[in-house]
């Protein structure tokens, strides 16, 4: 059957009906009374969202243009950085680094496992003529489905008094608790098409007073990615370019949905789901690839052992219209993933639960009896 593909990655992630609906709607002038107002309306959600009083920008742009406005708004050449590594999105910010020509020390960890708060600690607290200017990472490392402690690290960074933390929380914001205010973080950045429940096109940039402060510092080239802009017209509920206005519709009804669900209960969503997709997995012998009691709540990664992943994923999506996300750079064909992040309920977890574990059988390839993974999924449900 056509047309009935589930998304079960990462990104973008499923969009609920209303959210659609939504986007069909005619588009309005983006210098209008009427559009300023939804500006200000859903300005105030991404406040409640990211739990803080401060700016919360919108961008016309993926969550990378989000990430690289962070960087480049409150840095300047030649700036000290530390940047967490342990993944795909950890390599791209070295890299968005390199290329604005800061001084980057990293902190790297393999694949699979979370980032040594201690490294942090211990580079910050050496550092004792405050050379390190920003401490950047990502919270929810999509390519190997590992939670880093931003809440910790956070934590030292403050103790140093004078660096920055600028957090990739591209698929943990939504998803599991980022009291932006709480944890004093200075930058934070997130993507519509994860937890917002969205198509791709709107990212999001939280910004301290600290952020705002070393914004008037940096030298950084920056036009369309000057935050400054942003904030000037955020005041008016306007936007400095032409935004995505359609998306801006869609934004704030997947807000009103979320609001309508409330925070504590969409966590403890998607902390059941991960721990439905681990057991499931667990129990059909599959090893999962994050270190044990490092999952992320978004996106469950698994390493079948002496089975190409590649193999199964694509019949997974041939048998039964469900798409997970593969590995990625060495991890292809070594890695699937199962996105459990946005639009997703308990159903859509043992569906793809059982797709995995139906197709393991009819490749030969289940060596336990049929269901133990469904049951083991469910139960963790309950």
């Amino acid at each position: 059957m056509q047309d009935k593909l589930t998304l079960m990655i990462p990104g973008p992630t499923p969009v609920p009906e209303k959210v659609l609906q939504a986007l069909g709607k005619h588009p309005i002038g983006h210098r209008s009374a009427e559009f300023q107002e939804l500006v200000k309306r859903t300005t105030e959600q991404l406040k409640w969202l990211h739990q803080t009083r401060g700016d919360v920008l919108t961008i016309t742009g993926s969550g990378t243009a989000a990430m690289e406005a962070g960087i480049i708004n409150t840095l300047s050449r030649g700036d000290l950085v530390l940047c967490g590594d342990n993944g795909k999105f950890g390599e791209r910010w070295v890299k968005v680094a390199k290329a604005y020509g800061l001084n980057v020390e990293v902190i790297k960890s393999k694949w699979g496992s979370p980032l040594a708060n201690s490294e942090f600690q211990q580079a910050l607290e050496a550092d004792t003529n405050k050379q390190i200017k920003a401490v950047i990472l990502t919270h929810s490392e999509t390519s190997t489905g590992v939670i880093n402690d931003l809440e910790t690290i956070s934590k030292h960074v403050k103790n140093h008094g004078k660096a920055l933390i600028i957090a990739d929380c591209v698929t943990s914001l939504g998803a599991c608790n980022v009291p932006v205010d709480a944890w004093g973080l200075d930058v934070v950045v997130s993507g519509s098409q994860k937890g917002y429940m969205m198509p791709p096109g709107l990212s999001f940039v939280a910004m301290s007073k600290r952020a705002w402060e070393a914004q008037k510092k940096s030298d950084l080239p920056k036009f369309y990615l000057d935050l400054e802009s942003y904030r000037k017209t955020a005041v008016k509920n306007s936007n400095p370019f032409t935004p995505a206005v359609n998306l801006y519709f869609a934004l704030e009804v997947g807000l009103e949905m979320m609001q309508k669900e409330g925070l504590q209960t969409i966590f403890d969503r998607h902390a059941r789901h991960r721990s439905a997709a681990q057991a499931g997995m667990k129990a059909i012998g599959l090893p999962l690839f994050a270190k044990e009691g490092h999952g992320s709540p978004s996106i469950t990664a698994v390493a079948p052992e002496g089975i190409d992943a590649e193999v199964l994923r694509k019949a997974v999506k041939e048998k039964y219209d469900i798409l997970l996300a593969g590995g990625q750079d060495h991890l292809k064909g070594k890695v699937f993933r199962i996105g459990h992040l946005g639009f997703v309920n308990d159903r859509d977890v043992l569906t793809a639960v059982a797709a995995i574990e139906s197709t393991m059988q009819s490749l030969n390839l289940l060596n336990c009896d049929m269901g133990i993974g469904v049951a083991a999924a469910a139960s963790a449900l309950h």
